[in-house]
């Protein structure tokens, strides 16, 4: 096929690629990869449906949109010089300095033509650029979609259906000559508004009050409504064609005449260069790590505290599934966050596989037995685990107490929380703060706009501030990461710089920056005589975990202040430790003395602890004292136990052995529970786990970006399938029983295809052949058979560009390729 000859159709546009050009389109527009098209045309179709073209133009950034909207707008085919016309102006704009946006938009706009050829949105040589008929249709004005350049119908089309009679008073209006078919007035009409000359005349005769009404169309929306009876200006312009009817109470300002008041633009300001992300703060770099270090740390001690909170089992599941709004603030008060925190920390956990539904008739939430992994991983580990479920998660925390499309709420955990669009700008929030010097903390609201630039809301701007989601997405994500510790005091970390780098070195990379930033766990505390104990830092884990059941914590911080209490020790007791078991690891691990009110409060509460027995009749205290039983029956607080004796030492209740326990507890004893074989029982608190789960998978936006070898096999594909179906054939003798129409498989009997391919095979020439697949599909392939043998033929396939082997009962039919004389 010879290369001069411009192409007429996009399928000769990209019939004329080459590999790597088809293979780059596949890749920004990678839902036209499924299924895979069997050939040119079929992609050119496939990249001209609606969904397609709306998805490709909803990923291209501002310039590239505005260039799009610009030939939109221009004549059919349109060349270079009127597309850069329309972005720039014809320079006949009163005077007004445009030199420097001009010479932006001139560097900028091949570019952007670049990016829409790549796309096949635009194709064309220079001299006849062409959008594509859906993107026309999508981006040119009409009344039921007003076009982003304000622009209005052309002259031609707003006068459609408009009388001859009418059309003729306009021309004599306007001083035209008057001609004699409406076609010829109609384009009369549209030079006048496209001669700069003769339209300034016309509009140096216009009253001051119409030249308003034209100011307050000129850059849209160019509707307006009139009277039956308009005022004298409004008369002036209809008159004259300045204003055309759209119907009886509408007007508009038709395309022409408002790009001669525009001086020829499309639109009121180019936007070739995307703005700059400017520095909100300038920090030190270390002084950065530090704090994001910091809270990484405090990240992990509160998802750590969160699911030991829901050790024994967390909070019932909804019926329409997620967390009730009580469990939430019960749990936002135990963590001492706020609300919109604790549903990030919960998202977080269940993002990262830590937690999830145990699967019960009763529906509860419970850690998963990647939470006891977890624990055992290093610092360092456990954050990266983290932060790398939090960078492609699309559930988004921020929803949570929102409203869905139904007006229903939106609850933490729950299932409508997945936005599609978040980890790609959650990647390109962060990409933007990695861009700028180490310690440089953005300007969110130049951050918001470049953001907006690269990815524009087609159509439509904000209306306020962080009111469309993508703006609260980059928001929520700027909060999220100060509190996961990716960014320190506004600035992006050295450990999340090395995190955004590669997902399996980067996470390596960034435990080696984060790991000496991290306090050392300690293995010691401060007693003091308040019978408090004062940690100065973190804990190693066996520490924290046995001083969590004999003390109580009264306070968090910079240091963890733990309180012992009568009730604190008794459960340490319960748990099986005996008074000598305490002293010991008291002493072990204080670097003070054990003072000696604290000794004497173990002693004491070891001494009464198991006096009394509780056990199941339904349930029976007994005590070798027989005063202490006494007591209790005298006690007025017993009575709702209904307590009876049944010997001197045992006294039998109806209440189950629990409440009966806690009963006593409340009245100031110590019972502990035993066994039917009389053995003191040691309650441990249960850790419950869910079955092994998966973390939920993330909802992709849109088909996955193919990796390299896909697209290759995909353009051989195409390719093989496009020779398939170009190739010229050698027509069929006259009457021949493989006669096919052109283009259509071909049919030839059994004995003519073994003979036809055996013969293909002893002269190595390729032939066409018609193939039905085992699952009933045709299709077309071109083949160069190298051996038939049993029923098979062994051949080189062009489309699948590899050898296989055909059944020959599957194909339907053969047809020997022309010799190549057209080149």
């Amino acid at each position: 096929m010879g290369t001069t000859t411009p192409p007429r159709t996009l399928a000769e546009a990209l019939r004329a690629r080459g590999d790597e050009s088809l293979a780059g389109l596949l890749r920004a527009r990678p839902d036209l990869l499924n299924p895979v098209p069997n050939d040119i045309t079929q992609l050119a179709t496939r990249a001209g449906t609606r969904a397609s073209v709306v998805r490709a133009l909803e990923h291209l950034d501002r310039f590239a949109l505005q260039t799009a909207e610009a030939l939109a707008v221009a004549p059919d085919p349109a060349p270079y010089d009127t597309l850069l016309s329309l972005l720039t102006g014809d320079g006949l704009d009163d005077g007004e300095q445009r030199d420097d946006a001009g010479a932006a938009v001139t560097a900028a706009l091949p570019g952007a033509l670049a990016t829409l050829r790549e796309q096949a949105l635009v194709w064309g040589e220079d001299d006849r650029l062409r959008l594509v008929r859906t993107a026309r249709e999508l981006l040119a004005p009409s009344p039921q979609h007003p076009s982003p350049t304000g622009l209005g119908p052309t002259v031609a089309e707003a006068t459609a259906g408009m009388s001859p009679g009418r059309l003729q008073e306009i021309l004599a209006a306007t001083g035209l000559p008057a001609t004699h078919d409406p076609v010829s007035a109609v384009a009369a009409l549209s030079a006048l508004f496209t001669d700069r000359t003769r339209m300034a005349e016309l509009l140096d005769t216009a009253p001051v009050e119409a030249l308003s009404v034209l100011d307050r169309l000129v850059w849209g929306p160019p509707y307006g409504e009139v009277t039956p009876n308009p005022t004298p200006p409004v008369k002036w312009l209809r008159d004259r064609g300045l204003l055309l009817p759209v119907s009886t109470r509408t007007v508009v300002l038709p395309r022409e005449a408002a790009l001669h008041l525009r001086a020829g633009r499309a639109h009121r300001v180019p936007e070739p260069v995307p703005p700059v992300v400017t520095a909100a703060a300038e920090r030190d770099p270390q002084a950065v790590d530090r704090a994001a270090a910091g809270q990484a740390f405090t990240a992990l001690a509160t998802v750590e505290e969160l699911l030991k909170l829901w050790n024994g089992g967390g909070p019932p599941i909804l019926r329409a599934g997620g967390l009730s709004v009580r469990e939430l603030k019960r749990t936002a008060t135990a963590l001492d966050t706020t609300e919109p925190v604790t549903a990030f920390w919960l998202e977080l956990a269940y993002g990262a596989g830590l937690l999830a539904s145990d699967g019960e008739t009763d529906e509860r939430y419970a850690p998963t037995p990647a939470y006891d992994e977890w624990l055992d991983l290093s610092a360092e580990d456990r954050w990266t685990h983290l932060a790398t479920a939090w960078l492609p998660a699309t559930r988004v925390p921020g929803l949570v107490g929102g409203q869905d499309a139904k007006g229903r709420a939106l609850s933490a955990l729950g299932p409508e929380l997945d936005r599609s669009a978040a980890p790609g700008v959650r990647a390109r929030t962060l990409a933007l703060l990695a861009a700028l010097a180490p310690g440089t903390a953005p300007d969110p609201e130049t951050l918001l706009q470049r953001l907006r630039w690269e990815r524009p809301l087609r159509g439509a701007a904000p209306t306020a501030e962080g009111s469309d989601l993508r703006s609260r997405l980059v928001l929520w994500t700027l909060n999220e990461a100060e509190l996961l510790g990716i960014t320190g005091r506004g600035a992006l970390a050295a450990h999340a710089r090395a995190l955004l780098l590669d997902e399996e070195e980067g996470a390596r990379a960034a435990a080696r920056l984060l790991a000496p930033l991290l306090p050392e766990p300690l293995d010691h505390v401060l007693l003091q005589a308040d019978l408090t104990a004062v940690a100065p830092g973190p804990l190693e884990r066996p520490l924290a975990e046995t001083l969590s059941v004999l003390a109580d914590v009264e306070s968090k911080g910079g240091a963890t202040v733990y309180r012992f209490t009568p009730g604190s020790v008794r459960r340490a007791l319960d748990a099986g430790q005996a008074a000598a078991d305490l002293h010991a690891f008291l002493a072990a691990h204080s670097r003070t003395p054990v003072p000696q009110p604290l000794s004497y409060l173990i002693d004491d509460v070891a001494r009464r602890h198991g006096h009394l027995r509780i056990g199941a009749a339904s349930a029976y205290v007994r005590c070798d004292d027989e005063a202490v039983l006494n007591e209790i029956l005298a006690d007025r607080r017993s009575t709702g136990l209904r307590l009876r004796r049944l010997a001197p030492t045992v006294l039998a209740a109806q209440a189950d052995p629990g409440s009966l326990l806690e009963a006593l507890r409340e009245m100031g004893y110590a019972p502990a529970a035993e066994s039917a074989e009389g053995d003191v029982l040691i309650t441990r608190a249960g850790a419950r786990r869910t079955p092994p789960r998966t973390p939920p998978a993330p909802v992709p936006e849109g088909p996955p970006t193919p990796d390299t070898t896909l697209l290759g096999a995909a353009v051989r594909a195409i390719r093989a399938g496009d020779t398939a179906a170009t190739v010229v054939r050698k027509e069929p003798g006259e009457g021949a029983a493989g006669a096919h129409a052109s283009g259509s498989l071909p049919r030839t009997t059994s004995a003519e295809t073994l003979a036809t391919v055996q013969a293909a095979a002893m002269t190595g020439s390729s032939l066409w052949i018609g193939y039905v697949t085992a699952e009933g599909s045709a299709s077309q392939r071109v083949i160069a058979p190298v051996r038939v043998e049993g029923g098979f033929v062994t051949a080189y396939d062009h489309t699948a560009d590899e050898v296989r082997t055909y059944p020959l009962h599957r194909i339907t039919g053969v047809a020997e390729l022309a010799e190549d004389g057209e080149g």
